[in-house]
């Protein structure tokens, strides 16, 4: 299928580089991209951010797992503020490899891995330890959400509904991340739920963790 780009339907994407399951998500929509006129803009979102007032009624696995949310969204941050927007999915993308499918630890060994194989600068892992870039954290953060709602985690997506105007949902959470006509179905199904006035949740239990490949 061949279109230009302004035939293309946006889809907005949020996403914190540590959560498994908008890992899942986004190699989702990027496998979409290959099967349906599709064009993904990536944003930022932070579990730290999504849970800083909540810490104290967390579980304690996740609290730990949290200590480590700072660092790689602030590096995520800086690199979009430095370098422009262009260099955040190839960015998502080398650092994803890494947590999820690679399972390396969140060093900063593995931030500079990542910023060099997406061809930035090393030092930009320097930021995973600085604030200067928090206030356009939390604004892309607070976009996204508030499209969506408080009471969600990361995934975020945003296509547009039956006027035009943006619909965004938390997820679709799922795994193993559907390939070829699969992932077509699945978009098909995402941008039909979206135009439907009202509609807000399908749910059930989840069974099995996120199936990296």
């Amino acid at each position: 299928m061949t279109t230009t780009d302004t035939e293309k339907t946006p889809v907005d994407f949020w996403f914190d580089p540590l959560c498994p399951w908008a890992w899942m998500t986004s190699r989702w929509v990027l496998e979409v991209e290959k099967v349906r006129p599709v064009e993904v803009s990536w944003h930022v979102m932070s579990l730290a951010v999504l849970n800083e007032d909540k810490l104290d009624t967390l579980p304690e696995q996740y609290a730990e797992f949290l200590k480590d949310a700072w660092g790689p969204v602030r590096v995520v941050i800086a690199a979009q503020q430095l370098h422009g927007d262009e260099v955040l999915g190839r960015l998502y993308t080398a650092l994803g490899t890494r947590y999820h499918n690679q399972a390396k630890p969140k060093t900063r060994e593995t931030l500079v891995e990542a910023l060099e194989e997406a061809g930035l600068p090393a030092d930009l892992a320097d930021y995973a330890d600085r604030d200067t870039y928090d206030q356009e954290l939390r604004a892309s953060h607070k976009e996204g959400i508030d499209k969506v709602g408080q009471d969600v985690g990361t995934p975020v997506i945003a296509v547009p509904g039956a006027d035009g105007e943006q619909i965004a949902f938390f997820g679709p959470v799922v795994t193993p991340t559907p390939r070829g006509e699969e992932a077509a179905r699945l978009w098909d199904g995402t941008l039909m739920v979206a135009s439907v006035p009202g509609f807000y949740e399908i749910k059930r239990t989840r069974t099995q963790g996120p199936i990296f490949d």
